[in-house]
């Protein structure tokens, strides 16, 4: 599929909280600096587990057709959230899920963690998909999405995946117990196992 393809229809355009889900494009490049600033802020406020993104990489997500962004109104930034794949498309990971802290507690999380899900889903229909976290509300997210805990070895091996924890402040822990655990939790939806 095209980035063009996905980058005409809105996903299921959600409105509530004046609030609209769109596969991202370059059409919102110009919304990577304030994304790269929500990631970066959300993870000085935890104190864990958001690895720190750059401008070019949101940016490049946007013209691969592989991020959900949500917008208000005004075109303000309101969430996002970008798809990655491993394993030459054996493993993806929705990550990077923000959301800018005055549309918090609107549901919009969820929104916006199920537009990544069903956009992985169609791009990546045989990936299996994982992702780690330290925050609760994403592992419920995940879990009604179908994801299921599992240990760090049932996810990819693939080292860039790895490497992209670096940012965080629990890397650490991370290497020392050679990635076989850390205070992430690892969840993985495998579509084989739903069929």
């Amino acid at each position: 599929m095209s980035v063009e393809a996905l980058a005409l229809p809105v996903i299921e355009p959600s409105v509530a909280a004046g609030v609209q889900i769109f596969v991202a494009t370059e059409a919102h490049y110009r919304h990577a600096d304030r994304i790269c600033s929500l990631i970066a802020r959300a993870a000085a406020a935890r104190g864990t587990g958001i690895a720190k993104r750059q401008p070019a990489y949101i940016r490049g997500k946007m013209a691969e057709g592989k991020a959900v962004i949500a917008l208000s109104l005004q075109q303000e930034v309101a969430g996002f959230c970008y798809i990655e794949t491993w394993d030459h498309g054996k493993y993806a990971a929705n990550s990077g899920l923000i959301v800018a802290p005055q549309f918090r507690r609107m549901g919009l999380a969820r929104r916006i963690k199920r537009q990544a899900f069903e956009l992985s889903r169609e791009r990546y229909p045989n990936a299996k998909l994982f992702g780690i976290t330290t925050s609760l509300p994403v592992m419920k997210i995940n879990s009604e999405l179908g994801y299921k805990p599992v240990t760090f070895s049932e996810l990819t091996s693939d080292n860039i995946f790895w490497q992209g924890c670096q940012s965080c402040p629990n890397y650490d822990v991370l290497t020392r117990m050679k990635r076989k655990m850390c205070l992430c939790t690892g969840m993985l939806y495998d579509p084989e196992a739903e069929s």
